[in-house]
């Protein structure tokens, strides 16, 4: 095997981690899904931060006050708040919506990105990269269907956490390469842990043996997908990497048949093919965008 991955390139090894990344993270959301039903939404907030916290200080533990040094403290903490509400948020939702559903309304996040460039990074959108944008938010609508008998409010939890997941990559663009990625994952999860604590006690239900390891354990699964993100990213641009993200819909669809016996219903289909078709579209723009910047570069030297 380990011949087999030397020879393997770069590129590929990339596109495995990413997928196993998403697969890890899918994993967890079904963990948190089952205990959302038996247990307060932030309890199991709680148990997915503390326990990534506790195994990430145990293995960074050597060299702990060297990954906790950072110059971007306020950045750090803004990013981290980012993630905690999109976690807060996803959570909250997989106890009210299906797997696929929560899902789908999710993966608009890269589009929601692509607008908070526009307003944040004053980064330049064509019309049809715009038009990508406003199909996938069309695809939300369709899974959401708001002003129908079937509207739940629930349907916007995704949302908001797509909406909460952007801005923390807008924020993750501000440190630059200049944070080591360690530091971030380790300032991210120490603040999750730091708020979910303080509001525990007001929700906290004792869990039973079988919980209590599951809790102890579903945040190890969560940082270890988190590792190999990082790890794809050094092996390949997220560029490249990016529409890979989309076997989250996949993986979700398939743990939430098997496990809780749920179908996406046609609306879902639909809307989720949009949001896809639409998220790969605006990547496509990126690349040609990026093509070009760099055929512009090459003839300027």
């Amino acid at each position: 095997m380990r011949d087999l991955w030397q020879r393997t390139s770069a590129e590929t090894k990339g596109i495995l981690l990413i997928i196993l990344a998403v697969l890890l993270f899918s994993i967890m959301d079904t963990i948190a899904k089952g205990l959302t039903q038996r247990y307060d939404t932030l309890q199991v907030v709680w148990a997915r931060y503390a326990s990534q916290t506790f195994w990430a200080v145990l293995i960074l533990s050597p060299r702990l006050r060297a990954v906790l040094a950072t110059d971007r403290l306020g950045l750090q903490l803004v990013r981290s708040a980012l993630l905690f509400g999109a976690t807060l948020f996803f959570f909250a939702s997989l106890s009210r919506l299906k797997l696929a559903e929560a899902t789908a309304i999710f993966e608009v996040a890269p589009l929601v990105i692509t607008i908070l460039s526009v307003l944040i990074l004053k980064e330049q959108v064509g019309p049809r990269r715009w038009a990508g944008v406003l199909a996938g938010l069309v695809g939300a609508l369709v899974i959401i269907r708001p002003g129908t008998d079937v509207f739940s409010p629930a349907a916007l939890l995704p949302l908001a956490a797509a909406t909460c997941f952007a801005g923390y990559s807008i924020a993750t663009r501000f440190l630059g390469q200049g944070e080591s990625p360690f530091t971030s994952l380790l300032y991210t999860t120490l603040l999750g842990t730091v708020v979910a604590s303080v509001a525990l006690p007001f929700f906290w239900t004792t869990p039973t043996t079988g919980d209590a390891l599951v809790m102890a354990g579903f945040g190890a699964i969560g940082m270890v997908g988190q590792l190999f993100l990082i790890l794809a990213l050094g092996f390949a641009p997220a560029s490249l990497i990016a529409p890979f993200g989309y076997f989250a819909l996949a993986f979700n669809a398939t743990w939430g048949f098997l496990f809780f016996a749920e179908i996406p219903d046609r609306f879902t289909v639909a809307g989720a093919s949009i949001i896809v078709g639409a998220g790969l579209y605006v990547w496509h723009r990126e690349m040609r965008l990026k093509a070009a910047l760099d055929r512009s570069a090459l003839r300027g030297r």
